[in-house]
């Protein structure tokens, strides 16, 4: 029997290697090893209030909530009916602006003639000058007005201003809108980042423009590419909703870790595990999404 204790004894040192090698390898694997660091953040986008330039009462909203829109896209437009009358009024002082533009420079032209031959009065050709230069003042300022009038048309049309998804429809055909009360609000697709808090120990480990990889929970096995975009400059406590296994009174730094989602999986909110590599070389300058 006392030869069965040595046996004992090297298969319990084998399992404990073998335990040690596979604790290891998973602290590696999930970036827990020296050379990798693991941060937990939360998705995060920029959003804009989109409104109308102009003060009316909407005629047509063309999207709904969660509808992707592209850059330039119409989303909705005013009522025109008193603004086209105004640029026809416009329009039709601009003509008869020019008519008389037209016609006093002619004038001015034929008494300057006239008075090269001595047959009137330099006076009468001052006088013709002067009424030349107001007719074409007039014209200049009928001009510009119908040039308002232009913008003011202009302005009862919305635009994407970039490619993203309608988030909130707060207003609705036959409301007043104006500058001041926004129509919808839109999550903008780009940039979008995890916000993300970085211990003091280990902020002289990162820096801007570092390569890492993001992942979440609800797309397990699935990594996205991304960047350290910002560090913030000072100090503050970690928030209470960031989960780390130090103590939540420490010194964290908050960052910003730039991300692809070129399938649109990525929400607003979601939580999100960032890995970064610290051994990996310097960064470059030209961080981005590709293909």
């Amino acid at each position: 029997m006392k030869p069965a204790k040595p046996l004992i004894a090297l298969v319990l040192l084998g399992v404990v290697a073998l335990a040690s090698a596979s604790a290891w390898l998973y602290s590696r694997h999930n970036g827990k090893g020296e050379n990798t660091l693991t941060l937990y953040g939360n998705v995060d986008i920029r959003q804009v209030q989109l409104a109308f330039n102009a003060a009316e009462r909407i005629a047509d909203l063309r999207v709904h909530e969660g509808e992707q829109v592209r850059k330039g896209q119409l989303l909705g437009t005013l009522n025109t009916t008193m603004l086209h009358e105004q640029e026809h009024r416009a329009e039709a002082e601009v003509n008869v602006a020019r008519i008389n533009a037209n016609n006093a420079a002619g004038n001015y032209q034929r008494l300057k003639r006239l008075a090269e031959q001595h047959f009137i009065s330099d006076q009468q050709v001052d006088n013709a000058r002067a009424a030349a230069d107001a007719a074409h003042a007039a014209l200049l300022a009928a001009q510009a007005a119908l040039e308002v009038a232009h913008k003011a048309l202009s302005d009862t049309s919305l635009y994407a201003p970039d490619d993203g998804v309608i988030q909130q429809r707060i207003l609705e055909v036959g409301d007043m809108a104006s500058p001041q009360r926004p129509v919808y609000t839109m999550a903008l697709n780009d940039p979008l980042w995890v916000r993300v808090y970085i211990q003091e120990s280990k902020l002289g480990q990162v820096k801007p423009g570092m390569a890492a990889e993001v992942s979440t929970d609800s797309y397990p096995g699935k990594h996205y590419q991304a960047w350290v975009g910002y560090i913030s400059p000072t100090a503050e406590f970690t928030p209470k909703a960031v989960e780390t296994t130090e103590i939540r009174s420490s010194l964290v730094y908050q960052a910003r870790v730039f991300v692809c989602n070129p399938q649109n999986e990525l929400r607003l909110g979601m939580p999100a595990t960032v890995t970064i590599a610290l051994d990996q070389p310097p960064a470059a300058d030209d961080n981005h999404c590709h293909p």
